[in-house]
Order: structure tokens, then sequence, then C-alpha cells
């Protein structure tokens, strides 16, 4: 071979297959790939798989026919072992066809009406979430869910309600209930973040008080004709709203689902917007990470702090309107908020504070609830075992080195 075509053949560069792949590409596949095993999203993932677990052997110890198999384990262990495992598989069958499709249902509409009562459930409890993740990462702690959904409820109640606005169209009686209830839960939340801007009050003690005081204030309103209280009755409860306030059906009068759920979905647009495409959105987070420094950089801690506070408490009253305008035969009462404000703290624990993780969060627990009653109807266990699972994601997240030792999860400090 001449000397020019050697060089020209040197020169040529290999087949696409053989090149190698450039360090750029697999520093970022190799980043990508390091980001999600170490990120907060694996460790929630792994703590729902951990409940679930524990979840399991609580099932196992409830089973009546586990127990009777497990006295002569030591004779015939595959005895124990079919029942466990006809246990544990009936448990989460019965909870998959209660909250998302029913297996069993004669027709497809009937199959997805599981799927429609998992997506209300979870409604007021993403709209209480992004409430209190929101006050999360502006590093403040919201535990004021069930005084802001109360005062939220009755608010949106009294509007709803009222016969001189039932002359109204649900194009202005319905959104004009939902702003005051809203507005309600922001000024009820906003209590909170004043208090703590100009006296240093600590929000924890301060949302917890108001929790008190929102019920007592609901419950005095709920106890006096002219004000909340149904005519004609002596309970503490009200009258439905006014058809031309309640949430429209989405699917029909076959299905539960109301427009609350679209709320909550464009609830969490507004929140991701807030958080990573606004100046404000960029205060409460430089806040929440260190408030001395953004106060250095020139951010006004105690306005960020009030700010978000009634952003939060806004949300979370949402999901009190949710609750009192959800359906025509639901009204106000003292039960209204249903547990929902401190399950919103679980919520936006899983969903680590951000919009789409509480969205999930949401869904997830909405299927809990939904699904735990057929749980206990159709296998006999007692849908306090789903509750339980709940409290072990919380445990679980509030010990991420436990989750990381168990699924051998790298730390940043290792990498």
């Amino acid at each position: 071979m001449s000397d020019d075509n050697a060089a020209t053949a040197q020169a040529s560069p290999p087949p696409e297959s053989e090149q190698p792949t450039p360090p750029e590409q697999h520093n970022y596949w190799h980043t990508v790939l390091r980001s999600i095993t170490q990120g907060n999203a694996l460790v929630a993932v792994g703590a729902i798989i951990l409940a679930v677990l524990v979840g399991s052997l609580m099932i196992l110890f409830t089973d009546e026919e586990v127990r009777t198999t497990f006295g002569y384990i030591g004779a015939r262990p595959s005895d124990f072992f079919a029942a466990s495992w006809n246990a544990i598989e009936g448990a989460y069958s019965a909870l998959f066809r209660g909250s998302v499709y029913n297996t069993n249902a004669d027709d497809f509409l009937s199959g997805i009406r599981p799927l429609t009562e998992t997506l209300k459930y979870a409604a007021p409890l993403i709209l209480a979430g992004l409430g209190v993740g929101l006050a999360f990462r502006a590093g403040m702690f919201n535990i004021g869910g069930q005084g802001q959904m109360l005062l939220a409820g009755g608010a949106a109640g009294w509007i709803a309600l009222s016969e001189s606005l039932s002359s109204l169209t649900i194009w202005i009686h319905l959104p004009l209930a939902i702003i005051v209830g809203a507005l309600a839960g922001a000024l009820w939340a906003g209590l909170a973040g004043l208090l703590k801007a100009r006296t240093g009050a600590h929000e924890v003690i301060v949302t917890i008080m108001l929790n008190y005081v929102g019920y007592y204030l609901l419950f005095f309103a709920l106890s006096r004709q002219g004000l909340l209280q149904q005519p004609g009755s002596s309970n503490p409860k009200s009258a439905p709203a006014q058809d031309t306030a309640i949430l429209p059906d989405l699917l029909g009068d076959r299905f539960n689902l109301h427009a609350g759920f679209l709320l909550a979905v464009a609830a969490v647009a507004f929140c991701w917007w807030l958080l990573n495409r606004s100046a404000l959105g960029y205060r409460f987070r430089a806040v929440g990470e260190n408030p001395h420094a953004a106060r250095t950089a020139g951010i006004d801690v105690g306005r960020t702090y009030v700010a978000a506070m009634l952003i939060a408490g806004a949300l979370v009253g949402l999901a009190g309107v949710n609750q009192v305008l959800g359906t025509v035969t639901s009204g106000v009462a003292l039960d209204l908020d249903s547990g929902i404000g401190f399950d919103a703290i679980t919520v936006a624990l899983l969903g680590r504070s951000r919009p789409i993780g509480i969205f999930f969060a949401g869904l997830l627990f909405g299927a809990f609830k939904s699904g735990g009653f057929l749980m206990q109807a159709s296998e006999g266990i007692p849908v306090d075992i789903v509750l339980v699972v709940q409290s072990l994601i919380v445990l679980f997240l509030a010990a991420p080195p436990l989750v990381r030792a168990v699924f051998r999860l790298p730390t940043k400090e290792a990498a």
C-alpha cells in the first residue's frame, strides 16, 4: 500500500458502531442514573414498599385461617404458606378492585367506578397537601389544616346556603362560594404567618391552637338559627347547599366524581408554576432553604412568611370547599374535614413537597381510602390496617438511611 493510501486509511474515522461513547454523553447518563438512585423519589417508593410488606405481616396476624394453620405448621407447612398467600393476595386484590378497577363488574362503566371514587377521595387530599407542602417549601409547618378547612367550609357553606343568592346562576354563585371559602382559609392561615413575622411565634403552636378556635367558631355558627344551622333542627349541621352552588358531576349521575378533582388539578398546575417559574416562588424557596441568607440577599422574610401562609391557607381552604360543595346531600358539619387536615401532612411528606409528587401521593392515599372499605367488607380485614400502612409510610420517610440500607441505595456522601 502506498504512503498516500496508508495515510488516508489512518485518517478515516471508524464506523459509527465502533466509535467510543463521548465522555460528555457517558457523564450525562451517569449523572441521571445517580440522581435517580440518590434522589428522594426512590426513597419514597422504598418507604411505600416497606410499609406494604409490614402491612402484609399484619394481615397474616389478623387472618383466622393463617393462625389456625400456624398451629400445625410443623406437620403440614404447605397449609400455612397457602393460607398466607391467599390472605395477602385476597387483601390486595380487594384493595385493587375497590380503588382502580372492579374485575367482577358486569360492564366497563361499573368496573371503573372504583377509580372515580379514588379520584373523588384524592381531590381534597391533593388540595390540602399542596397547602401543607407549600408552607414546607417556605420553611414553615402548617399544622392548622383542620381549622382552615372548617372555616373555609363554613364560609363557603354560608354563601352556598344563602337564599338571597339563589337567584344567581351557577356561573356566579359557585365561583363566589369557592372564592369566599378560599379567602377564609387564607386569612385563617395568614394569621399564623403574621404572628410569626411580627412576634416570632412558632407557627406549629399557633396553627394547632387555631384548630380549636376554628372548631368552636364553626360549632357556634352551626348551633344558632339564622347562621348555619338547618331551620327546624337542633343538630349542629346545615342544610344542603343551593343547586347553583354545587360542584357539577364530571361523568353523570352514575358516578360521584365531581369538578372538585379538576380544581385539584388546576391547583397542582398553579403551585408548580408558582414554585418554579415565579419570583414569589423563588423567594419561598430561598427563605425555606436559609432565611438568614435570604434576608442578607434583600428578601423580606416576614412578608414571605405571610404570603406563603396566605396561599397555603387558600389551598387547604379549597379542600374544605370541596367537602361542602361536593354533593347535593352534603352541607356544613363539624366533621367536614374528615381528618384530611392531618392526612395532608402525610401526603406532603410523601410527595416531598413537590406539586407533582403531592398529586401522585394524593392519588395513592385516595386509593387506600377507596379500596380499604371493600378490603374490609370482602376479606374481613380491619380497615385500620390501611391507616397503619399510611403511618408506616411516614415512619419510613422519616428514616431515609434505613430505607437506603434495606434497598442498598447509594448516598451522596458515598458518591
